[in-house]
């Protein structure tokens, strides 16, 4: 009987073991020259770029359609990047709204 408890206990651990090492050794990241630059003036929007740029990869990969809802979100996320070169080009045309107030 205990020969029988061990055994499923230990194969999922292996299961967790290799599992992990395989997500962790197959993460997508762009090589150091194509990464952007921290961000400049606006550092949370090239924050925010980065993150979707990572989830369009993440999506293009994906191995299953999901009933539609994949693509959708893809359209979504590239939306959304449409959004952020807009806010970065209205940043550029307004640079007097972006100004740090003086220091009291």
């Amino acid at each position: 009987m205990r020969i029988k408890a061990w055994f499923p206990i230990f194969a999922l651990a292996t299961g967790l073991l290799l599992g992990a090492s395989t997500t962790a050794l197959t993460q997508t990241t762009a090589p150091p020259a194509q990464r952007p630059a921290a961000g400049g003036r606006h550092p949370h929007i090239a924050g925010a770029e980065r993150a979707l740029k990572h989830a369009e990869r993440q999506l293009e990969e994906a191995a299953h359609h999901y009933g539609g809802h994949r693509a959708k979100a893809l359209e979504l996320v590239k939306q959304a990047e449409g959004e952020l070169r807009e806010a970065v080009a209205y940043a550029q045309a307004h640079p007097d709204e972006f100004k740090t107030p003086p220091a009291k």
